[in-house]
């Protein structure tokens, strides 16, 4: 009888237990992010009118619905993106800088610009990212004192770039006082949008 209850309440616990879905894309529970071991935070869609641009996962070393806590979280971090449409480097090329300056004054952002110019001049060294390609920007704490690295399809693009001051930049692109897209910034906190 203990068994039979056992299994009935797994099988209750399993759909907690499902990978989240976003505009049709499954995405993992759990990933592991160079050394780190992380969980999926949230999920949400890009989209632009009826245009959907990418679904997209975020994980971190614990669940968190308080973006501060998600930007400064210790340990390393993934944002996942699968791209919804065929999309060219161009366009997170112009993106990506305007959605960290959006969330910088200029004094924050001047110890930046550097860096923000390598991301810029790596996404424009990609022509066309096909429907379907899984972008990560990593933060990889174990590396050279802590680095993000962009990868696209698992095949590394461009140097790492150095400082979690960087990479908590990045993040505020999605999580930031002005995200890309207040829904968007909401599934990936694990709100209901």
């Amino acid at each position: 009888m203990k068994k039979l209850i056992a299994t009935f309440l797994l099988t209750l616990a399993l759909p907690a237990l499902a990978a989240l879905e976003a505009a049709g894309v499954k995405f993992d529970d759990k990933m592991k992010v160079g050394a780190g071991d992380t969980v999926i935070n949230g999920v949400g869609v890009r989209g632009v009118l009826f245009i959907k641009g990418y679904a997209m996962a975020l994980y971190l070393p614990q669940k968190t619905a308080a973006a501060g806590e998600a930007i400064s979280a210790k340990g390393a971090k993934r944002v996942r993106i699968v791209l919804l449409r065929d999309t060219s480097g161009e366009t997170f090329a112009d993106a990506l800088p305007s959605g960290i300056r959006k969330n910088h004054s200029e004094q924050e952002v001047a110890p930046l610009n550097a860096r923000i110019e390598a991301l810029k001049a790596t996404m424009l060294t990609i022509t066309t990212a096909p429907k379907g390609a899984v972008i990560h920007f990593d933060w990889l704490p174990e590396v050279a004192g802590g680095v993000t690295r962009l990868t696209i399809n698992g095949e590394k693009k461009g140097e790492d770039i150095p400082g979690e001051d960087f990479y908590r930049a990045v993040l505020k692109i999605w999580l930031g006082e002005q995200p890309v897209q207040g829904d968007l910034k909401e599934g990936l906190l694990g709100k209901a949008s």
